[in-house]
C-alpha cells in the first residue's frame, strides 16, 4: 500500500556522516570531524551516546551563514588545527555534511592547501577524508566510504605477510571482540577495521579521555596492502565501493565478499572459508557451539513454526536475518529498509531463489510510515530490527526484538551478538523468549510452564 507523501516519516535509516563518525571513532587515537554545522555534531553524538553509553567527542568545522555563502575553507583549517593542539590525535577522520556538500567546497583541496600550511609543525596527524552527504545514502554508506577512505589514505605495499584482513561491516562491540577471538583461534594474524570494541565499549576510567584507548592502528592499516586476502561482510557492499575491492584492486589482496554470518548456513560459510585460508581445521570449541545451536533450532522449533516477521534495518542486515528466519521457520512477510542501493532484492533472491513464492515482499526506500501501511496488511506475528520500530511497535501491540543499531530504548545493545554460532544462538534465544512471553501476556490466566 503506497500513499502520496511529500516528505519522510520517520526515516527507516540515519545520516551518512553518523556511519563515518563511528568507522572513524574505530581507529586508534582519532578524532572524528565534521564539515558543516555544531548541530550535525551535536545530533550524531546523541544517538552514538545513546546507543553505546559511552562519551564520544565529534569536532566540527562549525558552519554559519557567513560560511555557508562564502565557503568553510578558514573553518575546516581553524578547526583541524585547534583539535590538533587540544587533543594531540594520530589521525583525524573528516567526513562532509549537507551543507558543505551542497556550497560545493573543494574539501580534499583545501587539506592539500593545509598539509603545505602545516610543513614547519611538528606532531601533525594524518588526515582522511571521506565524502558523506547526508542527502543521499545512509549511515552505512557512510561507514563504508570511512573505511574504504581509511585503506585508500594509509595502505602501502611491503614485503608479503600472513596477515588476513577482515572488514566486518557494521556491527556491534560484542560481535567485533567475538570475530577477533575467532581469528586467534584459527591463529591467523588479523587487521579489523573498523575495531571499537574498546572505544565504544571500555572500562570505567578514573579520569576523561579525549581520546579513548583501543581502535585499530594506523600502522596496521598499512599493512593491509600486504596481507593474504580480506574478508569482507555485506551484501549489498559492491567492490567499487569497499575497501577490499579497492585493496584487490591496487595491491592483488584477494577479496572475500561474504554476507553477514547469522545463521548455521552462513557461518559455516564462513568458518568454511577461515578453515581454507588457514589450512587448519575449526576448533572444536566452534563444533560445540554448532551442536548446541542446533540442538537449540530443535528444541525451540515448535515455539517459532510459521510465525511472520517484519525485518527491517540496514539492507545486508535485513538480507542475512531473513535468510536466518527461513532456517528456523519463521516467515520474513516483509524485508524492508530505508538503503536505497538497489541491490536488496537481487541478493535475497542469491540466498533464497523463489522469494514471490515463500510470500516475501521487498521493500527499499522506505520509511516507517509505508512500513506500518504494510504491516496493517500482512499482520505480522514479530517486528525484528532497531529502536525506530518501537512506535510502531506500540500501536499496532506487535512485539518488537531489537537488533543493530540503534538501540536507545533497551540496555546493552552494544553487547548484543549476532554473528557466528553463538550470536545466532542468542538471537534465536531472544526470539523464541519473545513468542512465549507474548503468549503469556495474552493469555486470560497466565502459565508458569512451557
Amino acid at each position: 500500500m503506497k500513499h502520496a507523501k511529500t516528505a519522510t516519516q520517520n526515516a527507516c535509516k540515519l545520516c551518512n556522516p553518523l556511519g563515518a563518525c563511528l568507522a572513524f571513532r574505530g581507529i586508534e587515537k582519532c578524532v572524528p570531524f565534521l564539515h558543516g554545522s555544531q548541530g550535525c555534531a551535536t545530533y550524531i553524538r546523541r544517538y552514538l551516546i545513546s546507543h553505546y553509553k559511552e562519551p564520544i567527542d565529534i569536532a566540527s568545522s562549525n558552519f554559519n551563514e557567513e560560511t555557508a555563502v562564502f565557503g568553510g575553507s578558514h573553518n575546516l583549517k581553524l578547526g583541524l588545527k585547534n583539535v590538533t593542539q587540544q587533543y594531540l590525535p594520530e589521525v583525524i577522520g573528516i567526513a562532509t555534511t549537507c551543507l558543505s556538500e551542497t556550497i560545493g567546497d573543494d574539501v580534499k583541496g583545501i587539506l592539500r592547501e593545509y598539509m603545505k600550511e602545516s610543513i614547519s609543525r611538528t606532531g601533525e596527524p594524518i588526515l582522511i577524508h571521506a565524502s558523506t552527504p547526508s542527502y543521499q545514502g545512509s549511515h552505512i554508506d557512510g561507514f563504508h566510504a570511512a573505511v574504504r577512505a581509511a585503506v585508500e589514505t594509509l595502505a602501502e605495499k611491503g614485503v608479503p605477510r600472513n596477515l588476513l584482513n577482515l572488514f566486518p561491516n557494521m556491527v556491534s562491540p560484542a560481535d567485533l571482540r567475538h570475530l577477533q577471538e575467532i581469528l586467534d583461534d584459527f591463529q591467523l594474524p588479523s587487521m579489523i577495521l573498523p575495531d571499537y570494541s574498546k572505544t565504544l565499549d571500555g572500562g570505567p576510567w578514573a579520569e576523561y579521555h579525549r581520546i579513548p584507548p583501543g581502535g585499530t592502528p594506523a600502522a596496521a592499516i598499512a599493512t593491509s596492502a600486504s596481507a593474504i586476502g580480506s574478508i569482507e561482510f555485506g551484501s549489498t557492499l559492491e567492490a567499487s565501493k569497499s575497501a577490499a575491492g579497492w585493496l584487490e584492486s591496487k595491491f592483488g589482496v584477494p577479496r572475500y565478499h561474504l554476507p553477514l554470518p547469522i545463521g548455521i548456513r552462513e557461518s559455516d560459510r564462513f568458518f568454511g572459508l577461515l578453515e581454507a585460508i588457514s589450512q587448519k581445521p575449526r576448533p572444536e570449541k566452534y563444533d560445540d557451539e554448532r551442536r548446541r545451536l542446533v540442538d537449540a533450532y530443535s528444541d525451540g522449533h515448535k515455539y517459532v513454526f510459521d510465525k511472520a516477521a517484519i525485518v527491517y534495518g540496514e539492507e545486508d542486515l535485513v538480507i542475512s536475518m531473513t535468510a536466518f528466519l527461513q532456517e528456523i521457520g519463521i516467515r520474513p512477510v516483509l524485508c524492508a529498509s530505508g538503503g536505497k542501493s538497489g541491490l536488496m532484492r537481487k541478493k535475497l533472491e542469491a540466498l533464497i531463489p523463489d522469494l514471490d513464492g515463500e510470500g516475501i515482499k521487498v521493500r527499499d526506500g522506505v520509511d516507517f510510515a509505508d512500513i506500518e501501511d504494510e504491516a496493517a496488511l500482512l499482520r505480522p506475528d514479530l517486528l525484528i530490527g532497531n529502536s525506530k520500530g518501537y512506535t510502531m511497535s506500540r500501536k499496532s501491540g506487535i512485539p518488537l526484538i531489537r537488533i543493530g543499531f540503534p538501540i536507545h530504548d533497551r540496555f546493552g545493545g552494544q553487547r548484543h551478538h549476532h554473528l557466528g554460532y553463538r550470536g545466532t544462538l542468542e538471537l534465536f534465544d531472544r526470539i523464541v523468549n519473545t513468542v512465549i512471553e507474548t503468549r503469556q501476556d495474552d493469555s486470560e490466566i497466565g502459565y508458569t510452564y512451557m
